[in-house]
């Protein structure tokens, strides 16, 4: 089956929301009106959600952290213990630092503050649909932070002090320059860690090892 499109030649983004709160769903309907994303279905509580999603089968799924009953942070996790892997971006007003870890964990692709969301909503979704990860820096640097809390071994405890550095610097998303300037050694030096943080973890590039980071290297 064909998907519609805009007048513009556009695909239509099927959508669902996901907030207990009636004016936060139709203010974000009015913020999506003239966009490519259309609105298939709209729910108050987390059971509704997965409900919905098995019905309407959205691309995107715009999800508060709390609602009544099973809670957004729930409803990711349980849509990714079923290997469900559609994009999936949080609308929230605040995020506790264990849903913040939840989330990223559970892999997020995207977090939108609902204080001024009508400003930049249609441009995360657009990003997101397009296949990027959409988080702000301030919340990847909290999430890594609070990932490499010591609670105990874990593939970090693998790595050497410069190597542990090194990843979090990676995850901040600076370059082999940028973090040999920083740790005052050499980009080819920078590179030879990397090489072996890489074997050692058993993953094969960068964008791997800032994803561990932010997960916390857990197992």
């Amino acid at each position: 089956m064909n998907e519609p499109h805009m007048s513009d030649g556009s695909a239509r983004v099927p959508i669902l929301v996901a907030d207990d709160h009636g004016f936060i769903r139709t203010g974000v309907e009015a913020v999506l009106r003239d966009s490519r994303f259309h609105i298939v279905a709209a729910t108050a509580s987390g059971e509704e959600t997965l409900a919905a999603i098995d019905t309407h089968d959205p691309e995107i799924v715009l999800l508060d952290i709390k609602m009544p009953g099973m809670s957004g942070v729930q409803v990711l996790e349980r849509l990714r213990t079923r290997s469900d892997r559609r994009r999936v971006v949080i609308l929230t007003a605040e995020l506790s630092d264990t849903n913040l870890l939840a989330i990223m964990r559970a892999g997020v692709e995207g977090v939108v503050s609902k204080e001024g969301a009508g400003d930049g909503l249609v441009e995360v979704l657009e990003r997101v649909a397009m296949g990027e990860r959409v988080i702000a820096p301030d919340l990847l640097q909290r999430a890594l932070d609070l990932s490499l809390r010591p609670e105990g071994a874990g593939p970090l405890d693998r790595l050497t002090p410069r190597e542990k550095r090194i990843a979090r610097l990676v995850a901040r998303g600076m370059r082999n320059r940028d973090i040999g300037a920083e740790l005052d050694i050499g980009e080819g030096t920078v590179k030879v860690y990397l090489h072996t943080m890489y074997q050692k973890l058993g993953i094969e590039n960068r964008t791997e090892l800032a994803l561990m980071a932010v997960n916390g290297f857990d197992d």
